[in-house]
Protein backbone atom coordinates (compact mmCIF):
# COMPACT_ATOMS: atom_id res chain seq x y z
CA UNK A 1 0.00 0.00 0.00
CA UNK A 2 1.29 3.49 -1.41
CA UNK A 3 1.62 6.34 1.11
CA UNK A 4 -1.18 8.35 -0.76
CA UNK A 5 -3.39 5.57 0.38
CA UNK A 6 -3.19 6.91 3.98
CA UNK A 7 -3.59 10.48 3.11
CA UNK A 8 -6.53 9.94 1.05
CA UNK A 9 -8.27 7.68 3.58
CA UNK A 10 -7.49 10.99 6.35
CA UNK A 11 -8.51 13.62 3.65
CA UNK A 12 -11.71 11.65 3.25
CA UNK A 13 -12.46 11.10 7.29
CA UNK A 14 -12.02 14.87 7.47
CA UNK A 15 -13.99 15.64 4.12
CA UNK A 16 -17.06 13.38 6.41
CA UNK A 17 -16.81 15.67 9.68
CA UNK A 18 -17.11 18.36 7.59
CA UNK A 19 -20.04 17.91 5.58
CA UNK A 20 -21.52 16.82 9.52
CA UNK A 21 -20.88 19.64 10.85
CA UNK A 22 -22.61 21.58 7.86
CA UNK A 23 -25.45 19.22 7.29
CA UNK A 24 -26.63 17.32 10.16
CA UNK A 25 -28.58 14.90 7.68
CA UNK A 26 -26.60 11.58 7.39
CA UNK A 27 -25.81 11.03 10.75
CA UNK A 28 -22.07 10.77 12.20
CA UNK A 29 -19.47 9.65 10.06
CA UNK A 30 -18.95 5.85 10.67
CA UNK A 31 -15.93 3.95 9.17
CA UNK A 32 -15.99 1.54 6.85
CA UNK A 33 -17.16 -2.20 7.83
CA UNK A 34 -15.72 -5.49 6.57
CA UNK A 35 -17.64 -6.49 3.68
CA UNK A 36 -17.85 -8.11 0.29
CA UNK A 37 -17.42 -4.59 -1.49
CA UNK A 38 -14.12 -2.76 -0.81
CA UNK A 39 -12.36 0.44 -2.26
CA UNK A 40 -8.37 1.32 -2.24
CA UNK A 41 -7.99 5.00 -3.41
CA UNK A 42 -4.28 6.45 -4.24
CA UNK A 43 -3.47 9.27 -6.52
CA UNK A 44 -0.92 9.63 -9.67
CA UNK A 45 1.81 11.83 -9.72
CA UNK A 46 4.26 13.53 -12.10
CA UNK A 47 7.61 13.59 -10.76
CA UNK A 48 10.25 15.30 -12.73
CA UNK A 49 7.85 15.57 -16.23
CA UNK A 50 8.02 18.82 -17.64
CA UNK A 51 3.76 17.75 -18.92
CA UNK A 52 1.39 15.58 -17.58
CA UNK A 53 -0.02 12.29 -19.70
CA UNK A 54 -1.66 9.51 -19.41
CA UNK A 55 1.58 7.38 -20.11
CA UNK A 56 3.96 9.10 -18.24
CA UNK A 57 2.99 9.58 -14.30
CA UNK A 58 2.75 6.84 -11.11
CA UNK A 59 -0.36 5.60 -12.69
CA UNK A 60 0.51 4.82 -16.22
CA UNK A 61 -1.21 4.04 -19.29
CA UNK A 62 1.45 1.05 -20.94
CA UNK A 63 -0.96 0.09 -23.79
CA UNK A 64 -4.52 0.05 -24.89
CA UNK A 65 -4.78 -3.27 -22.48
CA UNK A 66 -2.67 -2.36 -19.35
CA UNK A 67 -2.54 -0.06 -16.73
CA UNK A 68 0.55 0.23 -14.06
CA UNK A 69 -0.54 1.24 -10.40
CA UNK A 70 2.24 1.94 -7.17
CA UNK A 71 2.50 -0.98 -5.43
CA UNK A 72 0.08 -3.36 -7.15
CA UNK A 73 1.67 -3.36 -10.50
CA UNK A 74 0.32 -4.33 -13.44
CA UNK A 75 -3.38 -4.32 -14.27
CA UNK A 76 -5.13 -5.98 -17.55
CA UNK A 77 -8.00 -3.61 -17.80
CA UNK A 78 -10.98 -3.34 -20.67
CA UNK A 79 -13.17 -0.11 -21.54
CA UNK A 80 -13.41 2.92 -22.98
CA UNK A 81 -9.25 4.19 -22.28
CA UNK A 82 -8.31 3.41 -26.79
CA UNK A 83 -10.05 6.70 -27.21
CA UNK A 84 -8.44 8.50 -24.35
CA UNK A 85 -5.04 6.93 -25.61
CA UNK A 86 -5.56 8.54 -29.01
CA UNK A 87 -5.79 12.45 -27.19
CA UNK A 88 -2.60 14.40 -27.80
CA UNK A 89 -3.01 17.22 -25.87
CA UNK A 90 -2.12 17.00 -21.88
CA UNK A 91 -4.23 15.25 -20.26
CA UNK A 92 -3.82 14.46 -16.14
CA UNK A 93 -4.16 12.40 -14.40
CA UNK A 94 -5.85 12.90 -10.72
CA UNK A 95 -7.46 10.44 -8.14
CA UNK A 96 -7.36 6.67 -8.79
CA UNK A 97 -9.87 4.49 -7.15
CA UNK A 98 -10.17 0.47 -7.59
CA UNK A 99 -13.16 -0.76 -6.14
CA UNK A 100 -14.34 -4.73 -5.99
CA UNK A 101 -18.26 -5.17 -5.57
CA UNK A 102 -20.10 -8.05 -4.19
CA UNK A 103 -20.36 -9.86 -7.62
CA UNK A 104 -16.07 -9.83 -7.26
CA UNK A 105 -15.91 -7.81 -10.20
CA UNK A 106 -12.99 -4.90 -10.02
CA UNK A 107 -13.48 -1.71 -11.65
CA UNK A 108 -10.51 1.05 -12.21
CA UNK A 109 -11.53 4.82 -12.19
CA UNK A 110 -9.78 7.84 -12.52
CA UNK A 111 -10.45 11.77 -12.40
CA UNK A 112 -8.73 13.27 -15.75
CA UNK A 113 -8.25 17.18 -16.50
CA UNK A 114 -7.07 18.41 -19.26
CA UNK A 115 -7.57 22.04 -20.88
CA UNK A 116 -9.70 20.93 -23.34
CA UNK A 117 -13.06 18.59 -23.15
CA UNK A 118 -13.75 15.11 -23.57
CA UNK A 119 -16.42 15.55 -25.73
CA UNK A 120 -17.06 16.63 -29.16
CA UNK A 121 -20.04 19.53 -28.60
CA UNK A 122 -22.59 19.63 -31.72
CA UNK A 123 -24.24 22.58 -32.95
CA UNK A 124 -27.51 23.49 -31.46
CA UNK A 125 -30.51 21.78 -33.21
CA UNK A 126 -33.45 24.80 -31.92
CA UNK A 127 -35.49 21.59 -30.50
CA UNK A 128 -37.02 22.17 -26.98
CA UNK A 129 -38.82 18.64 -25.38
CA UNK A 130 -40.49 18.45 -22.33
CA UNK A 131 -40.94 14.78 -20.51
CA UNK A 132 -43.41 13.31 -18.49
CA UNK A 133 -41.82 10.63 -16.26
CA UNK A 134 -44.48 7.70 -15.52
CA UNK A 135 -44.96 3.87 -14.40
CA UNK A 136 -46.71 2.48 -17.61
CA UNK A 137 -44.56 3.72 -20.01
CA UNK A 138 -40.89 5.29 -18.73
CA UNK A 139 -40.81 8.66 -20.31
CA UNK A 140 -43.56 10.49 -23.14
CA UNK A 141 -42.46 13.44 -24.46
CA UNK A 142 -44.12 16.28 -26.03
CA UNK A 143 -43.27 15.08 -29.42
CA UNK A 144 -46.18 12.54 -28.85
CA UNK A 145 -42.68 9.69 -28.74
CA UNK A 146 -43.02 6.67 -26.13
CA UNK A 147 -39.85 4.67 -24.09
CA UNK A 148 -41.51 1.89 -22.92
CA UNK A 149 -40.62 1.13 -19.50
CA UNK A 150 -38.33 -2.21 -19.57
CA UNK A 151 -39.21 -3.53 -16.17
CA UNK A 152 -35.64 -4.91 -15.49
CA UNK A 153 -36.03 -5.78 -11.96
CA UNK A 154 -39.90 -7.22 -12.29
CA UNK A 155 -38.40 -9.63 -15.17
CA UNK A 156 -35.89 -11.33 -12.99
CA UNK A 157 -38.28 -10.96 -9.68
CA UNK A 158 -38.89 -15.09 -9.48
CA UNK A 159 -35.55 -16.18 -10.64
CA UNK A 160 -33.87 -14.27 -7.97
CA UNK A 161 -36.38 -14.94 -4.99
CA UNK A 162 -35.95 -18.47 -6.06
CA UNK A 163 -32.03 -18.27 -5.53
CA UNK A 164 -31.99 -15.83 -2.46
CA UNK A 165 -34.02 -18.87 -0.72
CA UNK A 166 -31.25 -21.43 -1.22
CA UNK A 167 -29.11 -18.74 0.03
CA UNK A 168 -30.87 -18.38 3.45
CA UNK A 169 -30.78 -21.98 3.65
CA UNK A 170 -27.80 -22.40 3.47
CA UNK A 171 -26.51 -19.54 5.68
CA UNK A 172 -29.05 -21.24 8.44
CA UNK A 173 -27.47 -24.82 7.89
CA UNK A 174 -23.62 -22.96 8.23
CA UNK A 175 -24.67 -20.88 11.64
CA UNK A 176 -26.09 -24.68 13.05
CA UNK A 177 -23.31 -26.38 12.34
CA UNK A 178 -20.75 -23.55 13.74
CA UNK A 179 -19.35 -22.49 10.28
CA UNK A 180 -18.04 -19.15 9.49
CA UNK A 181 -19.70 -17.82 6.54
CA UNK A 182 -16.95 -16.75 4.72
CA UNK A 183 -15.56 -20.72 4.92
CA UNK A 184 -18.50 -22.05 3.62
CA UNK A 185 -18.14 -22.87 0.19
CA UNK A 186 -21.35 -23.74 -0.85
CA UNK A 187 -22.98 -20.49 0.68
CA UNK A 188 -20.21 -18.54 -1.00
CA UNK A 189 -20.83 -20.03 -4.32
CA UNK A 190 -24.44 -19.37 -3.86
CA UNK A 191 -23.73 -15.82 -2.38
CA UNK A 192 -22.11 -14.90 -5.65
CA UNK A 193 -24.86 -15.91 -8.08
CA UNK A 194 -27.51 -13.42 -6.21
CA UNK A 195 -24.83 -10.75 -6.84
CA UNK A 196 -24.38 -11.28 -10.07
CA UNK A 197 -28.04 -11.59 -10.76
CA UNK A 198 -28.39 -7.80 -8.87
CA UNK A 199 -25.32 -6.85 -10.42
CA UNK A 200 -26.88 -7.99 -13.96
CA UNK A 201 -30.39 -5.96 -13.10
CA UNK A 202 -28.08 -2.57 -12.46
CA UNK A 203 -25.87 -3.08 -15.14
CA UNK A 204 -29.48 -3.25 -17.37
CA UNK A 205 -30.91 -0.16 -15.98
CA UNK A 206 -27.99 1.97 -15.99
CA UNK A 207 -27.15 1.39 -19.72
CA UNK A 208 -30.94 1.78 -20.43
CA UNK A 209 -30.69 5.40 -18.81
CA UNK A 210 -27.35 6.40 -19.83
CA UNK A 211 -28.60 5.92 -23.53
CA UNK A 212 -32.11 7.12 -23.37
CA UNK A 213 -30.28 10.77 -21.59
CA UNK A 214 -27.57 10.85 -23.76
CA UNK A 215 -30.13 10.71 -26.92
CA UNK A 216 -32.27 13.59 -25.48
CA UNK A 217 -29.64 15.87 -24.38
CA UNK A 218 -27.80 15.20 -27.79
CA UNK A 219 -30.88 16.16 -29.99
CA UNK A 220 -32.29 18.82 -27.96
CA UNK A 221 -31.41 22.71 -26.74
CA UNK A 222 -33.87 22.47 -23.69
CA UNK A 223 -35.01 19.29 -22.23
CA UNK A 224 -37.57 20.21 -19.36
CA UNK A 225 -38.42 17.35 -16.66
CA UNK A 226 -40.77 17.46 -13.63
CA UNK A 227 -38.93 17.67 -10.37
CA UNK A 228 -39.53 14.15 -8.58
CA UNK A 229 -39.48 13.90 -4.71
CA UNK A 230 -38.33 10.16 -4.80
CA UNK A 231 -38.60 9.65 -1.08
CA UNK A 232 -42.19 11.13 -1.05
CA UNK A 233 -43.11 8.79 -3.89
CA UNK A 234 -41.67 5.38 -2.09
CA UNK A 235 -44.12 6.22 0.61
CA UNK A 236 -46.63 4.95 -1.85
CA UNK A 237 -46.46 1.20 -1.01
CA UNK A 238 -48.50 0.53 -3.71
CA UNK A 239 -46.27 1.71 -6.41
CA UNK A 240 -42.25 1.89 -4.44
CA UNK A 241 -41.46 -1.32 -6.31
CA UNK A 242 -42.18 0.45 -9.61
CA UNK A 243 -41.28 3.65 -8.84
CA UNK A 244 -37.40 1.99 -7.62
CA UNK A 245 -37.18 -0.30 -10.82
CA UNK A 246 -36.99 2.73 -13.34
CA UNK A 247 -34.60 4.76 -11.60
CA UNK A 248 -36.11 8.14 -12.09
CA UNK A 249 -34.02 9.98 -9.56
CA UNK A 250 -30.42 8.98 -11.23
CA UNK A 251 -32.01 9.23 -15.11
CA UNK A 252 -32.79 13.21 -14.42
CA UNK A 253 -28.97 13.20 -12.25
CA UNK A 254 -27.70 12.31 -15.78
CA UNK A 255 -29.50 14.93 -17.25
CA UNK A 256 -28.20 16.99 -15.34
CA UNK A 257 -24.63 16.40 -15.58
CA UNK A 258 -25.34 16.17 -19.57
CA UNK A 259 -26.78 18.88 -20.38
CA UNK A 260 -23.63 20.53 -18.63
CA UNK A 261 -21.21 18.61 -21.03
CA UNK A 262 -23.14 18.78 -24.07
CA UNK A 263 -23.54 22.60 -23.72
CA UNK A 264 -27.38 22.26 -23.18
CA UNK A 265 -30.01 23.13 -20.79
CA UNK A 266 -32.05 20.88 -18.79
CA UNK A 267 -34.46 22.53 -16.26
CA UNK A 268 -37.14 21.12 -13.93
CA UNK A 269 -40.20 22.27 -13.03
CA UNK A 270 -42.93 21.86 -10.16
CA UNK A 271 -45.34 19.21 -11.83
CA UNK A 272 -48.19 20.56 -9.91
CA UNK A 273 -51.27 20.22 -12.48
CA UNK A 274 -49.58 19.14 -15.08
CA UNK A 275 -51.35 16.02 -15.93
CA UNK A 276 -54.75 17.37 -14.90
CA UNK A 277 -54.86 21.03 -16.91
CA UNK A 278 -56.06 21.21 -20.54
CA UNK A 279 -53.39 22.25 -22.34
CA UNK A 280 -55.41 24.00 -25.26
CA UNK A 281 -57.43 25.74 -22.78
CA UNK A 282 -55.78 25.73 -19.65
CA UNK A 283 -59.16 23.98 -17.97
CA UNK A 284 -57.79 22.26 -14.64
CA UNK A 285 -59.82 19.05 -13.97
CA UNK A 286 -60.88 18.45 -10.14
CA UNK A 287 -62.59 22.29 -10.16
CA UNK A 288 -66.04 23.43 -11.07
CA UNK A 289 -67.76 20.41 -10.20
CA UNK A 290 -65.32 17.70 -12.11
CA UNK A 291 -63.35 14.59 -11.18
CA UNK A 292 -59.76 15.11 -10.68
CA UNK A 293 -57.83 12.13 -13.15
CA UNK A 294 -56.53 8.83 -11.45
CA UNK A 295 -54.15 6.49 -12.42
CA UNK A 296 -56.61 4.39 -14.49
CA UNK A 297 -57.34 7.64 -16.76
CA UNK A 298 -55.14 7.19 -19.51
CA UNK A 299 -57.27 9.05 -22.15
CA UNK A 300 -59.60 12.08 -21.43
CA UNK A 301 -61.57 14.68 -22.73
CA UNK A 302 -61.87 18.09 -21.40
CA UNK A 303 -65.39 19.11 -20.43
CA UNK A 304 -64.43 22.65 -20.91
CA UNK A 305 -63.24 22.37 -24.72
CA UNK A 306 -63.97 19.02 -25.62
CA UNK A 307 -60.70 18.19 -26.79
CA UNK A 308 -59.07 14.46 -26.65
CA UNK A 309 -56.07 14.08 -24.92
CA UNK A 310 -53.49 11.25 -24.05
CA UNK A 311 -53.03 11.86 -20.70
CA UNK A 312 -49.01 11.28 -20.76
CA UNK A 313 -48.79 13.36 -24.02
CA UNK A 314 -51.09 16.36 -23.00
CA UNK A 315 -48.52 16.50 -19.42
CA UNK A 316 -45.65 16.31 -21.32
CA UNK A 317 -47.10 19.39 -23.29
CA UNK A 318 -47.83 21.40 -19.93
CA UNK A 319 -44.24 20.48 -18.96
CA UNK A 320 -42.54 21.69 -21.77
CA UNK A 321 -45.19 25.03 -21.39
CA UNK A 322 -43.66 25.99 -18.01
CA UNK A 323 -40.39 25.14 -18.80
CA UNK A 324 -40.45 27.85 -21.17
CA UNK A 325 -42.33 30.01 -19.10
CA UNK A 326 -39.66 29.77 -16.33
CA UNK A 327 -36.69 30.84 -18.71
CA UNK A 328 -38.55 33.81 -19.60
Amino acid sequence: MDSLTKANAIQNYRKAWNAFRKVHATGVPKFHRKSYHWRYQTNCQYPGQKTALLTNGTVCFLDNSHVKVPKIGLLRVAGSQARLLKRICETRIGTVTLTKDSADRFFLSMQLASDESFVKVSKATHGHVGIDLNTDNFLTDSEGNIVPNPRYYRTIKGKLAKEQRILSRRQQRAKKEHRSLRDSKNYQKQRLLVAKLHAKVMNQRHNFLQQISTALIKNHDLVVAEELRSKNLLKNHALALSISDVGWRTFLGMLAYKAKLYGRQFITINPRNTTQTCRDCGFVMGTNGTDKLTLDDRNWTCPNCGIHHIRDWNAAKNILDKGIAKLA
